[in-house]
């Protein structure tokens, strides 16, 4: 089959589109697919590209076998609604443009957030008679508002508006959980052209592993006990509440916060750990995809973490499976909802309701002083990850395809 994929992010970037496109695109190629991916100049989060690459109209490189055609865009930080704007409707127009030269695909699609990309991907569809599938990734542009990036009103609406209409347009929309699916039926789109895919991880890549010796040392994380937030440092996040719990367990020895990522509140978060003297937090930057499961063995907890807000009881962090890979017990602090839910069917860690501070502080001593029940939960979370595979993500991907292909 010949799949043309739009995504405004792709590795080098590391952010959960990126990888997820990229990992189940892989198992596509490697099974005789015909993989092209349409994206733009690695430059996330920070908005600067990153070496080796260029801004240009055209690129075309082999990624394992995957054909990648990058295209210009007007390139902006991962902050500020109106420059991201522009970032996102420079692709829209550089990305069609460059699917309309493509060899003629027999399938077409797109992954959201953001979803301008999947307008480009359905423009294209409709241009080369093919049919389109929406990923839905996340809720946007409903998580903007959450976040208080853009207040409700004319423009808001305007977006809304375009979103159900690809979800109507579309031939099938591939929802990264149930609750994405349940709240697409709520607004009017048939439950039957919608199908949950869930995240995964790539397993060969992820494992239980010693801690690295190497890293530990030069980060000088020691002999101490490890909460680690991976990942995006942004305003879905409300990592601000971690500092809290942080402060609370000031007394507490041999406990670290350890940070790895950036992000739009990433300089906010460093500013106010210093400001608050926390000397049980240590920020690192963003680091290489391919050096992610060497600073998940630093771990002895993983902290998954999301603002506490209704439209977040949807989502399905890409890191909880990450984490389940490494064999990682799971500290979730999240409204209750799609994550929640899984944790505890896996019995993989401990659930605290988002804006608790306290109440995650007390988890985490917990984590540390009963290693017994720790060990349970790392035990479990390990025996998890086989069900969330990224192969099986990526075989349930194509039969979404093999649906609207040769329905």
């Amino acid at each position: 089959m010949k799949i043309l994929f739009f995504t405004e992010n792709f590795p080098p970037e590391t952010n959960a589109a990126a990888t997820r496109v990229f990992e189940r695109a892989v198992y596509w190629a490697r099974w005789g697919h015909e993989v092209t991916v349409i994206t733009c100049a690695p430059n996330f989060p920070h908005g600067k590209v990153f070496d080796g690459y260029r801004n240009a109209w055209h690129q075309v490189e082999d990624m394992s076998g995957i054909r990648v055609v990058r295209v210009k865009t007007f390139i902006a930080a991962n902050q500020g609604v109106v420059r991201r704007s522009l970032d996102f409707l420079s692709f829209l127009v550089t990305g069609f443009v460059a699917g309309l030269f493509q060899a003629k695909p027999d399938v077409v699609a797109a992954t959201s957030p953001q979803f301008f990309a999947a307008v480009a991907g359905w423009a294209v569809g409709v241009c080369r008679r093919r049919p389109f599938v929406f990923e839905l990734g996340d809720l946007w542009p409903n998580s903007i508002s959450a976040v208080g990036a853009m207040k409700k009103g004319l423009l808001l609406s305007l977006m809304e508006k375009v979103e159900l209409f690809l979800y109507r347009r579309s031939a099938a929309v591939a929802a990264l959980t149930q609750a994405f699916k349940d709240n697409l039926v709520s607004r009017g789109i048939p439950a039957e052209k919608i199908y949950v895919v869930l995240n995964g991880v790539d397993l060969p890549r992820y494992g239980p592993r010693p801690k690295d010796a190497d890293l530990s040392a030069d980060w000088d994380i020691g002999d101490k006990f490890v909460i680690g937030y991976l990942g995006t440092h942004g305003m879905a996040h409300g990592l601000i509440n971690v500092l809290k719990a942080a402060e609370k367990l000031a007394d507490e020895q041999g406990i670290l916060f350890l940070f790895v990522g950036a992000g739009a509140e990433r300089e906010m978060l460093m500013t106010e750990a210093k400001r608050r003297g926390l000397t049980n937090v240590m920020f690192q930057p963003a680091q290489p995809k391919e050096k992610m499961p060497e600073i998940w063995s630093l771990c002895d907890v993983a902290l998954i973490h999301l603002k506490d807000s209704p439209a977040f009881a949807d989502v399905l962090p890409s890191k909880i499976f990450e984490a389940m890979g490494m064999g990682l017990p799971i500290l979730l602090v999240s409204p209750d909802g799609e994550a929640s839910r899984l944790l505890a069917k896996r019995q993989a860690g401990v659930w605290v309701q988002a804006g608790d501070p306290a109440a995650m502080a007390a988890a985490v001593a917990d984590f540390k002083n009963d290693r017994e029940k720790t060990k349970t939960y790392a035990e479990a979370s390990l025996e998890a990850a086989p069900l969330h595979s990224r192969e099986a993500q990526a075989k349930e991907m194509m039969a979404v395809f093999d649906t609207v292909v040769r329905p």
